[in-house]
């Protein structure tokens, strides 16, 4: 694939916390315009420190992060990479931090410069897509765990992102809802990497498989 279709690279990426110094062991990754790649490994792999490395949340001991074309270090470089990738948490509470459905939802569009009216109308349309309208109004707070799933995915499709990063997008979720899920990524988005234990999720919506193991990562498939 040519080199301007590089979205994501990371070189000799390598991070530790102080109770697990090794984490992460000089990583190389690369992910590319069609990459949709499923990112698996146990509990404590790194995949999530992964996902928190690329979009600035944690910094790398050492190692060069380029992303979009522009190399990445202090807190600024990652505005950009904040807009234009979007990042599903593991945890729907690290995500969710507005009264109601239609300001967590909102919070993304006007922070890109859209108007209240455009904002709205793309709160509408997102829930409509996901089969949830009419719960604008809801308190976030009192959603159950599977709809406060939804309405974090709702809050990253809002935004209209280029890449998604998808930290076990469908735990907690039904079949059908699922499944819903799983049309959008194949239909609407080229480029994302999804971590998950759902086997069948990561058949039917990715090209490619990496595992993550003991600080390290390799393609498998």
């Amino acid at each position: 694939m040519a080199a301007q279709d590089t979205i994501i690279t990371l070189k000799d990426i390598a991070f530790g916390y102080t109770t697990r110094p090794d984490v992460l062991k000089k990583i190389n990754f690369t992910l590319s315009e069609g990459d949709r790649i499923g990112l698996v490994g146990s509990n404590g792999s790194g995949k999530t420190t992964l996902f928190h490395i690329i979009m600035g949340l944690l910094k790398p001991s050492v190692g060069e992060i380029n992303i979009l074309g522009g190399i990445r270090k202090i807190e600024p470089d990652f505005r950009e990479v904040r807009e234009k990738i979007g990042l599903l948490f593991q945890d729907s509470d690290d995500q969710l931090f507005s009264p109601t459905v239609a300001e967590d939802i909102a919070f993304g569009p006007l922070n890109l410069g859209k108007s209240l009216k455009e904002a709205k109308a793309i709160v509408k349309e997102t829930l409509a897509k996901l089969g949830m309208s009419g719960f604008e109004q809801r308190v976030t707070y009192n959603l159950s765990g599977g709809e406060k799933r939804l309405i974090a995915f709702a809050t990253i499709l809002a935004m209209s992102p280029k890449v998604l990063l998808l930290d076990e997008p469908t735990a907690g979720l039904d079949i059908d809802v699922t499944k819903k899920i799983t049309a959008i990524l194949k239909n609407r988005f080229h480029s994302y990497i999804i971590t998950s234990h759902d086997e069948q999720l990561l058949k039917e919506t990715t090209n490619c498989t990496y595992r993550m193991t003991k600080g390290t990562i390799e393609r498998i498939s």
